[in-house]
């Protein structure tokens, strides 16, 4: 039996694996603590549900993820150490949240800096590819690198939490850019880094089945941390392993979860709110408001993530096609944040008038 043979068995048999331990944690953990996972919050500004569902994502996410180390290591006899610290710390940071363990969302915030900041420099985690000039020649001095990969993992944690509260929205965002990634790394022969990114890929399509159209589980904050951890090393590694690719291409390939959590910080400071605390004016939330006057809340619901992720993959795919321009690659980056903007404007004046 052939390598490749054997990787397929493997992932196939991990693919059920991974979907029975998202059936059984959907069933059983309401129980857990007296229910302390279920989400009866019906109205913080991001709540879109109206009956209690369990937060317990993270906790399939991290079992389902340590099953396939496992089985990483049998294949290759490697232990993923960036992957285990960087996802255990902010599934573990998440959690907290999940189990309604009240942390102020600053500290919160410091605790995760702290400790990615540890793991960038212990690991370590560099970024070899940067079409910057000025950014390129500062990544050699070693604090401004650490902070630069810092910021990295910032933007995309966090932005895959803001934007996780609509049926199937994170997860097939994530699936589009990992499966993108797959493609990249394969065409480059980087087989083995690929099996594990299709690893997420099945872990996020097992979620998906418990969460969309309707949902039976949420990521929690803890699942939605350890994802976008996971996408952000994904993506570091695979711009450390092909060159060729323009670094701007992958700017372009997060720039939805990336301006999401950019351009909400600095609509909060000119609004005069806090930027850390969660508000009601975000794209995804002010597109969901005209899908529910139109087709009602719960198909407003997971339309809202299908047609979001639809246009997400329409503007991606020219960028793939410029991938190798750095320079094509660095206009299309700053016309999707135009696009973003002009769609965000829109919207805000269609919600509030």
């Amino acid at each position: 039996m052939g390598t490749e043979s054997i990787e397929a068995s493997f992932l196939s048999i991990f693919a059920l694996i991974s979907f029975f331990i998202f059936l059984i944690v959907s069933k059983f953990s309401h129980k857990f603590r007296n229910g302390a996972l279920l989400d009866e919050d019906f109205f913080k500004p991001q709540a879109f549900h109206e009956t209690p569902v369990t937060r317990s994502g993270g906790i399939a996410v991290i079992i389902s993820f340590s099953i396939f180390l496992v089985i990483y290591y049998l294949l290759y006899k490697k232990i993923l150490y960036d992957y285990i610290f960087i996802s255990y710390s902010v599934f573990l940071i998440g959690f907290l949240d999940d189990l309604r363990i009240n942390i102020n969302p600053f500290k919160r915030l410091i605790i995760m800096v702290l400790l990615l900041f540890i793991f960038i420099n212990f690991l370590p985690i560099k970024i070899l590819n940067i079409d910057i000039p000025l950014i390129t020649s500062l990544m050699s001095n070693y604090i401004f690198s650490s902070i630069f990969v810092l910021l990295c993992f910032l933007f995309v944690i966090n932005g895959a939490n803001l934007i996780d509260g609509f049926n199937g929205l994170l997860a097939i965002n994530l699936i589009i850019i990992n499966i993108i990634l797959t493609y990249i790394n394969i065409n480059n022969e980087n087989l083995e880094f690929s099996i594990l990114i299709i690893s997420q890929i099945i872990i996020l399509f097992s979620f998906l089945l418990f969460n969309f159209p309707n949902a039976k589980i949420f990521f929690g904050d803890s699942g939605a941390y350890m994802m976008g951890a996971l996408t952000g090393l994904n993506i570091i590694i695979t711009n450390n392993l092909n060159p060729l690719i323009s670094s701007f291409f992958f700017c372009t390939l997060l720039f939805y979860i990336f301006f999401e959590v950019f351009f909400s910080f600095l609509r909060k400071i000119i609004q005069k709110k806090s930027p850390i605390h969660p508000d009601d004016e975000h794209l995804h939330m002010l597109s969901f408001y005209k899908f529910s006057n139109i087709y009602g809340k719960n198909k407003g619901n997971y339309l809202n993530s299908i047609i979001i992720n639809l246009f997400y993959l329409i503007l991606i795919i020219p960028g793939l096609y410029l991938s190798k321009d750095p320079q094509l690659s660095r206009y299309w980056f700053f016309i999707l944040l135009l696009i973003y903007l002009i769609i965000y404007s829109r919207l805000y004046r269609l919600t509030k008038n």
